[in-house]
Formats: C-alpha cells, sequence, structure tokens
C-alpha cells in the first residue's frame, strides 16, 4: 500500500502516522520527494481501513499495490485448492458435475432424480429446501421437510447433497445435515452469513452475484475463510447485463480470470445462466473448455410440472447425452472426471 502525503506536511505528523501502522505490525518505507512524502507499508495490509485513512487531512491519496484478499489469493497460494466430499473432488484436475432438481418436491421425486444423475455420471446432488424467489408468492421450497429428503436420496445413492443455506439460524442444521452448503447470488454480500459458515467444516460453495466484480465475489470467500473455513467452491452462474433475451448472461471469461486471480476451485451453473434449457449443453461446453473444474446442472423428471425453474431443467435423458459429451471434453482437457 502507497500513501501520499499532501505538500508541505510536517514532520511529525508523518512520524505519528508511521506509528500507527508499525503498531499494526507492518514495515513503513519513508520517501521523501521534492513537494511530497511517500509511505510505503509492508506487510499484510488486509486490516487497514483506506476510507479511515483518507480522512487525515496530511494525506493526499492512497493506493493499492496488491490486492486486498490474501487467503484466497494466488500470489500466497500457488497450487490449486481442491475440495473434496466424499469420494468427490473438485479443482486440482479433478472435474465433477453437481446434478438435481431445482427444487426438492417429493421423496418419489428426489430419489429418482438421483438415482438417473448417478447413473450418468454426476457426483454429487444438489436440491432446493430452502428457495430465495424474487416473488413472495412463488414456492418458497419445502424447508425442513425438504432436506429430510435430500437425506433418503442420499441414503438410497450415497452421493453428497448440496442445499442453500438462507439464513444463520440454520448453519447448525447444515453442518449436520449438509455436505455442501450453497450460498446462492442473492446472500453473495450478506457478511454476517458469511462470517457463520466460515466457523463450519463443510465444504461452501459460493455462487457469484448477480452484478459483482471478480474482486468483490472473491473478497466473499475471504469472509468465509477468514473465519478458518477454507474449503470454498466458487461458482459463475451469469450475471446481469442489458441483454434480455436470457435470463442471465454467462460469464466464460471469469473462469480463466478468477482461476488466475485466486486458487480456489470454479465451478460453472448453465442452468441458471441462461434459464432455457436448450441453452444449458453448449454453455456447459463452452464452461469445460474456458477450464471450469466442474458443473452445477438442473435436472428434472418432469419438468413441464416443476414447482420451480422448470424452464431451465434438462430431463435425465438429455442430462446424460450432455454427460457423454462433457467427458470426452474433460478427457480432451487432460482433467479426471470425478463419478
Amino acid at each position: 500500500m502507497v500513501i501520499v502525503m499532501r505538500p508541505g506536511t510536517e514532520q511529525r505528523e508523518i512520524d505519528k502516522l508511521v506509528a500507527q501502522f508499525q503498531l499494526q505490525g507492518l514495515q513503513v518505507g519513508i520517501t521523501n520527494g521534492v513537494d511530497c512524502t511517500i509511505l510505503g507499508l509492508v506487510g499484510d495490509t488486509t486490516a487497514v481501513d483506506i476510507n479511515k485513512i483518507s480522512t487525515n487531512k496530511q494525506v493526499e491519496r492512497v493506493m493499492r499495490v496488491s490486492e486486498p484478499y490474501k487467503r484466497a489469493n494466488r500470489k500466497f497460494h500457488p497450487e490449486d485448492t481442491v475440495v473434496k466430499v466424499g469420494s468427490a473432488s473438485i479443482g486440482g484436475g479433478n472435474f465433477s458435475v453437481i446434478a438435481g432438481p431445482c427444487s426438492v418436491e417429493s421423496e418419489k421425486q428426489i430419489v429418482e432424480v438421483a438415482r438417473d444423475v448417478q447413473a450418468s455420471g454426476a457426483a454429487l446432488l444438489r436440491g432446493g429446501a430452502f428457495k430465495p424467489r424474487t416473488s413472495p408468492y412463488s414456492f418458497q421450497g419445502m424447508g425442513t421437510p425438504g432436506l429430510d429428503l435430500l437425506l433418503e436420496a442420499k441414503a438410497a445413492t450415497g452421493m453428497p447433497i448440496v442445499t442453500e443455506l438462507m439464513s444463520p439460524k440454520y448453519c447448525q442444521l447444515f453442518e449436520d445435515k449438509v455436505d455442501v452448503i450453497q450460498i446462492g447470488a442473492r446472500n453473495m454480500q450478506n457478511f454476517d452469513l458469511l462470517k457463520e459458515v466460515g466457523k463450519l467444516s463443510k465444504p461452501i460453495l459460493l455462487k457469484r452475484g448477480l452484478s459483482s466484480s471478480y474482486e468483490e465475489w472473491i473478497m466473499s470467500a475471504e469472509y468465509i475463510m477468514s473465519e478458518g473455513n477454507e474449503n470454498v467452491i466458487l461458482c459463475e452462474r451469469g450475471i446481469r447485463t442489458f441483454e434480455t433475451y436470457t435470463r442471465n448472461t454467462l460469464d466464460v471469461s471469469a473462469i480463466p480470470a478468477v482461476k488466475r486471480m485466486s486458487h480456489l476451485p470454479v465451478v460453472v451453473d448453465p442452468s441458471h445462466s441462461a434459464g432455457m434449457y436448450w441453452m444449458v449443453e453448449p454453455l456447459a461446453l463452452a464452461a469445460v473448455a474456458a477450464g471450469a473444474d466442474g458443473l452445477l446442472i438442473e435436472v428434472h423428471n418432469d419438468p413441464a410440472n416443476a414447482k420451480c425453474d422448470g424452464q431451465q431443467s434438462l430431463t435425465p435423458e438429455h442430462f446424460k447425452t450432455l454427460m457423454d459429451k462433457v467427458s470426452a471434453l474433460v478427457d480432451l482437457a487432460g482433467k479426471r472426471m470425478v463419478k
């Protein structure tokens, strides 16, 4: 971090600021220019509040020369993080597919879909027990009974389950019953929730917010990791743009960009990206080609009568066709398909 002092700042004011930074465990390099003095901070500046420094009347400008995230930064962790869930692995050359319905609707539905996606090569089962919806009148999920049905599907297939957590009050319940805890796009910057799941032991699948930059997304992962939970999976699920043809716009460039910035695995949700079932396959294949570590795909045994997002769900038959293509492309990319 670099701090430029205003011209004519007295030495005692500079010394006071230097002492403040040294108390924070930082080394301070001082460069005396013709018109101003420049302070260079060396060390972990994560906790340094730029806004607070800027209120100092003797400070002209404050600039970061490195990213504000440390734990998620590839510079400090060159090797890919591999998140292990049961026998499945995501990242570090391992490719896993998470599949299942948008929401859990019945025991028959979730168990049937679980068996179908497992037979086609999915490694983890997804399903929403609690559903954040734009309209308060839309189906909000079955709640805790839906979670119990997911556990029945897990018992029937052995597949680890992935489901979304919306409230800190359910943290212990999810810690006890869920294998991967999903934080949805709308909660990506719910910092109280992020800090609470950071205290849990289960892997966290963090979806990118509707209009979030790469840095904001990684900083949300940093919130989780700063509390001790380093098993974070990033999920690109499309962002809001000016285009209205699709539900969202899949940012394929986020995959190589974020993998360059961070060591965390990146998976892609092509179902929510477009919001149309017929676009899921080309977007999924594009994600694999761009270097994704996995896919999150919605599959329903009766999309026409689904209670949630049936228009973007694949049938089990279409999912099997897609998986054959994904598997071939994963092999071509030199990664290992985890089943």
